[in-house]
């Protein structure tokens, strides 16, 4: 029992960050909690991951907002998931894409493509940009991945096309981040990677795909219901108390359509 006690509580540094503007909501403010884990193990990850946290290198983090909570957990079910036509012509298209799981690493190819990635967005969408350096991409990419985090590459005719970041838990694969070639936006990328987390989830019989948060009206996650069906999570509950996750769906309200 101490033992699993001592697993769940790895020695670490807890602090929070000034309130920054927040990406999702214009106008209202952040403030995130972070833990800062040196050596964390999968059972960690796996219990605060399914409190609602996230991870980018060796911090694990989620928001505590003054008077907002907006920020809902997600999951997707894979055992019962449902494979809309347009998902099935998105896996056609990439039949020919070689896929690549290993530990994560840091190449020139990969500081390019993000950095490339980046760029698109940041004339398409606003996003905010500067060149990541090889220093910032291994902290938060590579760093404490241990045995459990993992990059997936895409791969066409040789050239690296696609980089997932995920962590594979005992409960499920925890989506960290994903950039790839907006040359080969006809692709449909994105939306491929994440059903090749749940093929590959089966594979592993886990039952759950944590795709982070939701946030009502923020179109940077208007893509996250069309993987049905999914659970929400109110919340970050502590490490001691049960998460409740509920059945939801929300397509009907973003019209989305097979």
């Amino acid at each position: 029992m101490n033992e699993e006690l001592d697993l769940l509580n790895p020695p670490s540094t807890d602090f929070s960050m000034l309130d920054y503007d927040c990406a999702y909501i214009p106008g209202n403010k952040v403030r995130m909690h972070y833990k800062y884990v040196e050596n964390a193990n999968k059972k960690f990850a796996t219990a605060v991951i399914a409190r609602g946290w996230r991870r980018f290198g060796k911090y694990y983090f989620h928001p505590i907002c003054n008077g907002c909570n907006e920020c809902k957990s997600i999951r997707i079910d894979v055992n019962d998931y449902h494979y809309t036509k347009s998902q099935r012509r998105t896996i056609k298209k990439n039949k020919e894409t070689q896929i690549i799981v290993q530990e994560p690493s840091l190449t020139t190819s990969h500081l390019d493509l993000y950095n490339k990635y980046h760029a698109f967005k940041h004339q398409k969408d606003g996003w905010n940009h500067r060149n990541i350096s090889q220093r910032e991409y291994h902290e938060n990419f590579v760093e404490g991945a241990q045995d459990f985090g993992k990059e997936v590459l895409y791969i066409i005719d040789g050239k690296l096309v696609g980089v997932d970041l995920i962590d594979i838990l005992d409960d499920g694969i925890s989506s960290i981040y994903f950039y790839y070639d907006p040359d080969y936006a006809h692709l449909s990328l994105g939306t491929f990677s994440l059903l090749y987390q749940i093929k590959l989830a089966k594979i592993l019989e886990l039952p759950w795909i944590y795709l982070g948060y939701w946030v009502e009206g923020c179109k940077a996650f208007a893509y996250k219901p069309k993987f049905q069906p999914q659970e929400i999570l109110d919340g970050f509950p502590h490490i001691s108390q049960i998460p409740e996750w509920e059945p939801w769906e929300n397509s009907e309200e973003l019209g989305i359509r097979n």
